[in-house]
């Protein structure tokens, strides 16, 4: 049985946007899951939960599907293996799409993002199509990290930020709320970055697309149960992979134009 009691239907303070799902991928997350399920419930129970688990040692999705008997509220997809974090969060987005919902939002299951901010992430998805819950905006903050790794993530961003040369301050970013349009419009069936990398792939294809992204400052607390699932190998790898595409990106501009020249040339 869970710890938390399961909310009652509170007035929907966001009626406007639809049915809302907050997907949340796990592995090896027992010590927070009900901790945190129950915040998300409390702070939004307008919004349902999708727990997706891939295949977790220590019964976390044995606990999900506890959570799930007992509040309506919560679903759980159990996956047979660990296939990284993107991988986690398109198989929770293709059950949440078919499930007819309309707003789709993702956080970490370790409880670094706060249930308690996400009205704040529903309310600017209002005036956009990608709200990111951001670190590194203006009144955005970290807590608990040491200053390396703030260095890294700052620096990380901000090379994405000039590699790829988009606007997006926090393009790394977990913690954020998708609308269906969106998901629907940026074609998931296209997306090959199943790690870290996944989010920055997911950003520049909504900036892209054309759609309106929105970064609202987040306090950003570093987890206090369990392990943390980044190392400095996964941060390198995810670097590696944003430079490389970064690159084919701009040297196939650069062959656009120059074939644009030689057409305009021979007119």
């Amino acid at each position: 049985m869970p710890d938390h009691p399961v909310p009652e239907r509170a007035p929907d303070r966001f009626a406007d946007l639809g049915r809302i799902v907050v997907v949340l991928p796990t592995y090896d997350e027992a010590e927070n899951l009900d901790w945190l399920v129950g915040r998300l419930r409390a702070a939004v129970p307008e919004a349902d939960v999708l727990v997706v688990d891939d295949g977790s040692p220590d019964g976390t999705g044995e606990l999900a599907d506890r959570l799930a008997a007992v509040d309506d509220g919560v679903r759980v997809l159990h996956r047979q293996s660990k296939e990284g974090l993107g991988a986690a969060y398109l198989a929770g987005f293709r059950i949440a799409l078919e499930a007819g919902y309309d707003v789709v939002a993702e956080m970490d299951a370790d409880g670094s993002h706060q249930p308690e901010q996400l009205p704040a992430l529903l309310a600017a998805l209002r005036t956009a199509d990608l709200v990111i819950g951001s670190r590194w905006v203006p009144g955005g903050r970290v807590v608990n990290w040491p200053l390396r790794r703030k260095v890294l993530s700052v620096g990380g961003n901000a090379y994405t930020r000039i590699l790829l040369g988009i606007p997006v301050r926090d393009a790394t970013a977990g913690f954020r709320v998708f609308r269906r349009s969106t998901l629907e419009q940026i074609d998931l069936t296209d997306v090959r970055s199943h790690g870290y990398v996944f989010q920055t792939d997911l950003t520049v294809r909504t900036l892209r697309a054309g759609l309106r992204v929105v970064e609202v400052p987040i306090e950003f607390v570093e987890r206090s149960r369990g392990a943390s699932k980044m190392t400095p190998r996964i941060a390198a790898d995810s670097l590696l992979r944003i430079t490389r595409w970064g690159l084919s990106e701009r040297i196939a501009r650069l062959r656009g134009r120059r074939a644009k020249h030689s057409a305009d040339a021979v007119r």
